[in-house]
């Protein structure tokens, strides 16, 4: 997966950590994917709990196929998923 196919793709069920945050508590949180909505990301992390992450002032990691890791700012995410993915679909 190419970090433009990442922006514009499903990210449901991808490992993610929070790297940088302006709420310093958020940095170091890791966890799967398991929903997203605008403006934030649900994980659910090792322990089970749900934690829900704006993206909007974080920096994240998401861990892709191949050992590979890739570094984003949230606020490159920041659209409905349905509407990030058809943008995606239409550039294809």
């Amino acid at each position: 997966m190419r970090i433009e196919e990442l922006l514009q793709g499903e990210l449901m069920g991808l490992m993610m950590e929070v790297e940088d945050s302006s709420n310093k508590d958020m940095i170091g949180l890791r966890g799967r994917v398991v929903d997203e909505t605008r403006n934030t990301f649900v994980i659910e992390t090792e322990q089970s709990e749900e934690k829900r992450i704006p993206k909007a002032g974080n920096v994240f990691i998401f861990s892709l196929e191949g050992g590979v890791r890739a570094r984003v700012r949230g606020d490159m995410l920041i659209a409905r998923p349905e509407d990030r993915i058809k943008r995606g679909a239409a550039h294809r």
